[in-house]
């Protein structure tokens, strides 16, 4: 589809740094609980697990953030957080990795999303989420809206990232795009079934083949299938492009004009999919915000993805990474 050159790659990641995106949705705290199991547990038959080491990182849109920076762009978090002990930590990390945390919002009818995973020998035992899932009040969309009214002409694009924890609500979707549109903002969308056809009149709509499937309430088994999909999507919601990922077959797009291109996966092996889609929603934005074409933008998300899923954990992408990478499997 594109046929990268070396300079072109490093010109487009030159032109990243220091373009601003704003990434908003369900912000979370992903924290990890190492351990050994060395016995049963006389109360109940389940693994005593004897804690060696814990860690705490930014997960859901607040991941999307990460990949931003690590790309050298600059990102704004736009979200909630409850008024708990949790929230300040929440925000010592996102400060700490370089973003801003001013966006970030403070409910006290919620508390901060917090998913804590327990690990004993490599093997993942259990994962216990502290969180709700209920919409943000209409206080609290003005709050977000205005905040972003106030800092819209400072970004340079926006991620609306939604993972169905009660933050895009149908109206913020609604002001947030007329407000980008108005401004003539990039505006690009990672979504969920609850709001699926809801995100009108964005410039790029980027569903996985299940969340398309589930959209759509039909079997996707076939190339036709998913170019059927892709089409009806870019006509049901008015969108410039949409770009539908397919794990390891790739990634196919889809224009406003009634062309389609496929991406083939540039994975070399899979080691953990965690992660992935955030890091082609950050890395397709910030290249478009960038001046690469939808076509570029596409091909080096597609890099960017097949690099992160080689590795073990929740890693961003990071330039020097990709264009390794790049190298390995041109």
């Amino acid at each position: 589809m594109v046929s990268f050159t070396e300079d072109r790659l490093k010109q487009i990641f030159e032109a990243m740094k220091n373009r601003k995106v704003a990434v908003i949705g369900d912000l979370m705290v992903d924290k990890y609980i190492w351990g050994d199991v060395l016995r049963i547990s006389p109360e109940a038959p389940v693994p005593v697990v004897e804690v060696t080491n814990e860690s705490e990182r930014l997960g859901g849109a607040a991941n999307v953030g990460l990949n931003l920076v690590g790309l050298g762009g600059k990102c704004v978090l736009i979200g909630v957080c409850g008024d708990d002990p949790q929230s300040a930590m929440m925000k010592d990390i996102v400060t700490r990795n370089g973003m801003d945390a001013g966006g970030i919002v403070t409910d006290n009818s919620r508390r901060t999303t917090v998913k804590t995973r327990v690990i004993a020998q490599q093997q993942h035992v259990v994962r216990i989420d502290q969180e709700h899932r209920h919409s943000i009040s209409k206080a609290v969309e003005k709050q977000i809206l205005d905040y972003l009214t106030q800092h819209i002409d400072e970004i340079d694009g926006i991620i609306l990232e939604d993972y169905n924890k009660g933050v895009l609500t149908l109206g913020l979707i609604q002001d947030v795009i007329r407000l980008a549109n108005q401004h003539k903002k990039l505006i690009t969308v990672d979504p969920k079934k609850n709001h699926f056809f809801d995100y009108q009149n964005v410039t790029l709509f980027k569903p996985n083949l299940k969340e398309t499937s589930e959209g759509l309430n039909r079997k996707l088994t076939s190339d036709q299938d998913v170019i059927d999909a892709g089409t009806e999507l870019v006509k049901k919601l008015n969108a410039d492009y949409v770009l539908i990922t397919r794990s390891e077959k790739g990634m196919s797009l889809f224009k406003k004009d009634g062309t389609h291109n496929h991406v083939p996966t540039k994975a070399v092996h899979v080691a953990d999919v965690s992660g992935a889609g955030d890091t082609v929603i950050a890395t397709l934005t910030l290249a478009m915000v960038a001046g690469a074409t939808i076509e570029e933008a596409s091909a080096l998300a597609n890099f960017a993805g097949g690099y992160v899923v080689g590795e073990v954990g929740i890693l961003p992408a990071v330039p020097e990474k990709v264009l390794e990478f790049w190298r390995k499997v041109k």
